[in-house]
């Protein structure tokens, strides 16, 4: 909105003030009458006074947009990151799947093809298999306790660089801590060929230690990996109810609330059970459960 003042030239009688200096005399006055009349241009002053409301909308406006854009930067970069997270479960779970049914398969025809090239001669080698057997239950068991202590003593001790990336954000689908599930793989295949190839109660006992290692191996990815971490989907797995205790004692780990217990995964509960986080455990596991039903 705009205002104008105009005043038309002309003689302008201002009443003397002692502070403007001495009075005019008779000449100077008789000159600024001459000059009075003479045509004098007009003397336009503007006012421009800016509308209030008007800027409060300008300002409402570019606030309005301002959020906008911020929302949509936002939006798009949740976008990028689900779109990631979904690449990075999609390509773990592709080999989890083709090491998981490949190694398994394995195991199934080396199983097979061991016993029934052993019992070719007609006598079953009854002491052998059931020393097969026997130590691929004890070797699955075992893995337990040499995955808590080896977890405590080395992998939080002189081998935290490489565990370490385990406990930090994880960028791409996999980390340096995988290499772990590698070293272990070696003495199982060590294992598993040497007693494949030969006959005898020791290589029997060999087998069956390498067959437990490949068990336990296989069932700590989808518990671990995959239950408790989801770097893929475990489908009916999540729903037992003991496997969800077993994710929420390893996930009380990631919270350090019992100076790193438990290091063990599967005996998991049993070990904050010996610490007094019972009622810990219980506030994870319903926390899990209300996330399970909201996805």
């Amino acid at each position: 909105m705009a205002a104008g003042i105009s005043s038309p030239g002309g003689i302008l009688h201002l009443k003397h003030s002692p502070f403007l200096g001495p009075k005019p005399t008779q000449l100077q006055r008789f000159h600024g009458v001459l000059r009075s009349g003479r045509r004098m241009p007009n003397l336009t002053v503007c006012f421009v006074l800016k509308d209030e409301k008007l800027t409060e909308r300008e300002e409402e406006s570019n606030g309005v947009e301002r959020a906008i854009s911020l929302a949509e930067s936002v939006a798009e970069k949740v976008a990028e990151k689900m779109a990631r997270k979904r690449s990075e479960r999609l390509s773990y779970l592709v080999a989890a799947v083709m090491s998981s049914f490949g190694i398994t398969s394995m195991a199934v025809m080396a199983v097979y093809y061991r016993f029934s090239w052993q019992m070719e001669g007609g006598e079953v080698p009854y002491a052998e298999m059931f020393g097969t057997f026997a130590l691929s239950v004890g070797a699955a068991v075992g893995m337990e306790f040499w995955a808590r202590w080896a977890h405590k003593a080395l992998w939080h001790a002189s081998l935290w660089h490489m565990h370490e990336s385990h406990h930090k954000p994880r960028e791409g689908p996999f980390e340096l801590n995988d290499v772990f599930a590698i070293t272990n793989a070696v003495p199982a295949i060590a294992l598993l060929s040497y007693g494949f190839f030969h006959k005898g109660l020791i290589p029997g006992l060999c087998f069956g230690a390498g067959l437990g290692i490949t068990v336990f191996g296989i069932a700590y990815m989808f518990v671990h990996d995959g239950l408790v971490h989801r770097r893929f989907p475990v489908g009916p797995i999540a729903d037992v109810p003991y496997f969800r205790r077993v994710a929420s004692a390893h996930q009380l780990h990631h919270t350090d609330k019992f100076n790193g217990v438990p290091y063990g995964l599967f005996l998991g509960p049993k070990e904050l059970e010996e610490v007094g986080g019972l009622q810990e455990l219980e506030k994870e596991i319903d926390r899990r459960i209300r996330l399970s039903k909201n996805l």
